[in-house]
């Protein structure tokens, strides 16, 4: 068995659940600190959470050289 392929897709999916936890955490604090609820709350927490998933996501794919997402045309 390849372990170096097994040790990527760990790192592949423990990656996304951090993002996944990160982001979630973070958005909720600061959607709190703006005291903002109903639609204006949610409409933000939506916004903060996919900046900061795809920002966290980007860091990893840098430090770790793992590409979560690919868009490249080639």
């Amino acid at each position: 068995m390849d372990y170096a392929n097994v040790k990527k897709w760990a790192i592949f999916f423990a990656g996304i659940l951090c993002a996944i936890l990160i982001a979630n955490a973070l958005s909720d604090m600061i959607v709190a600190a703006a005291r903002l609820t109903g639609p204006a709350g949610f409409i933000l927490s939506f916004v903060l959470y996919a900046v900061i998933f795809f920002g966290i996501l980007y860091i990893i794919e840098k430090i770790t050289g793992i590409i979560f997402f690919s868009f490249s045309y080639d």
